[in-house]
């Protein structure tokens, strides 16, 4: 790890306007994804700033029955919250499925969403990675792609987005506040991250000198009848191979509401908006779910060794809503 400046910020305007003034700086608040990539020598910061001080740890009901959670709002705070285990099950659920304990007690609800991809070939430096070197070529295609993703992939990456918690708050149409000394802008979590196409190293809309504050999700019904599906390798500690953030609503036999998202298969959380499009108004059946899961993946594209995610995505994605239908959740 290379030397830098280490500088703490008593309040989010100091924040902004240090970041701003400072372009190679990173801020600093549980750590948990930064600390390893400076070790790595993939992030080179010249100036850390620590951010754990600033007022941004509250979880607060919002008029007409919302949430507005801080950036620095530890993940098992979270997950533990009443509101967000009763209002939103599958964020609780989502966050619960991430790391181990001991990450969730420090990593914040701001560095989650920007953790970068674990993806074998970004964290080999003897490796081709556009994320890390733009220009180099991505090794994962024609390597070992397991873990790659399958939709939204490009020739230059087909890495995917490690976070858990990201997938449940893109099914719940959360939005992402952000300040910076131009003043404050949000910006729905669908549209915070990126694809890759010829710029993979251009992860979020988020500009340098831009400090994420708060998540704020709207007052949502239907997220009280909401499942998260991981599957993976091994049940602790570790990422999806695919996971499924859903919410359902029917009437008389019919999908009345719906809300889905996807994991472990692109390099933003996924909102399946086709297979959304397909159910609204569908019969709640295990016909209507599969048809519309292919539908979801018809455009994928699978790499060798992860080509098996393709349907693994569409099982999924049948298996919670079957579960949300059976459980008696989406009535």
């Amino acid at each position: 790890m290379r030397s830098f400046t280490y500088l703490s910020a008593p309040d989010v305007e100091t924040a902004v306007r240090a970041i701003a003034t400072e372009p190679n700086a990173k801020f600093l608040g549980g750590g948990t994804n930064l600390v390893d990539l400076m070790r790595e020598d993939i992030e080179q910061p010249d100036v850390v700033l620590d951010i754990t001080r600033l007022p941004l740890t509250g979880i607060d009901e919002l008029p007409g029955g919302g949430l507005r959670i801080g950036a620095l709002v530890r993940n098992s705070g979270l997950a533990a919250h009443p509101l967000v285990r009763t209002r939103y099950p599958v964020l609780a659920q989502a966050v619960l499925n991430g790391a181990s304990a001991q990450l969730r007690n420090m990593a914040t609800v701001g560095g989650n969403l920007l953790q970068r991809t674990r993806c074998l070939y970004f964290y080999d430096g003897a490796a081709a990675c556009n994320k890390r070197e733009p220009g180099s070529g991505c090794a994962a295609i024609g390597g070992f792609a397991r873990n790659a993703g399958v939709l939204g992939v490009s020739d230059h990456c087909i890495a995917t987005h490690p976070s858990d918690m990201a997938v449940a708050l893109a099914a719940l149409d959360a939005e992402v506040e952000v300040e910076s000394t131009r003043g404050t802008r949000r910006l729905p979590l669908t549209e915070f991250h990126r694809l890759p196409g010829s710029t993979p190293q251009v992860e979020t809309a988020l500009a340098a000198d831009e400090l994420i504050t708060a998540i704020e999700l709207p007052a949502l019904p239907i997220a009280a009848h909401s499942r998260y599906r991981k599957v993976r390798d091994r049940a602790s500690y570790a990422f999806a191979l695919v996971s499924v953030a859903a919410a359902l609503e029917t009437e008389d036999g019919v999908v009345t509401g719906v809300r889905l998202a996807l994991g472990g298969v692109s390099a933003k959380p996924w909102r399946a908006r086709e297979a959304e499009r397909i159910l609204l108004g569908a019969p709640a059946t295990e016909e209507s779910f599969r048809r519309a899961a292919a539908a979801e993946l018809a455009p994928a594209v699978g790499h060798r060794d992860n080509i098996f995610k393709i349907e693994l995505a569409q099982r999924t994605m049948v298996a919670t809503l079957r579960q949300l239908l059976t459980d008696g959740s989406a009535a």
